[in-house]
């Protein structure tokens, strides 16, 4: 006859304690490691081109990018979601232009006049 095999009893795993942050006046750590991963981006590289095209105050479209980088598409919405937004935490806002989608890295600070004026408009 066989045995019926127990099962191993599991310790109750340690529940963890979510300290409560306060707001101080120094920046995020999101914000200062991307000021700092943009500090040590290499110049003359395909990526400090496009950060460099974003941050012109025209902005720049999806083909322009493109065109200067040898990028497909999707390469280009790629960098946009995953280098730029989250690697080093940028504000990417994209507005429609004549050309197509005009895309754009602003600050923070423009961010919050810009969020008040669509509620305002609202």
């Amino acid at each position: 006859m066989t045995s019926a095999k127990s099962k191993r009893k599991t310790a109750p795993r340690s529940v963890k304690v979510k300290a409560v942050k306060s707001r101080s006046s120094k920046p995020s750590v999101s914000a200062r490691i991307a000021s700092s991963a943009l500090e040590r981006m290499r110049t003359g590289t395909k990526n400090a081109q496009v950060i460099a095209m974003l941050r012109d105050r025209a902005g720049a479209t999806v083909a322009a990018i493109m065109a200067a980088t040898g990028w497909q598409q999707h390469s280009v919405r790629g960098f946009f979601a995953g280098v730029v937004r989250k690697k080093l935490g940028l504000n990417l806002v994209s507005e429609p232009g004549d050309d197509g989608r005009i895309y754009r890295i602003i600050s923070d600070t423009a961010t919050s006049a810009k969020a008040g004026q669509v509620k305002q408009a609202a």
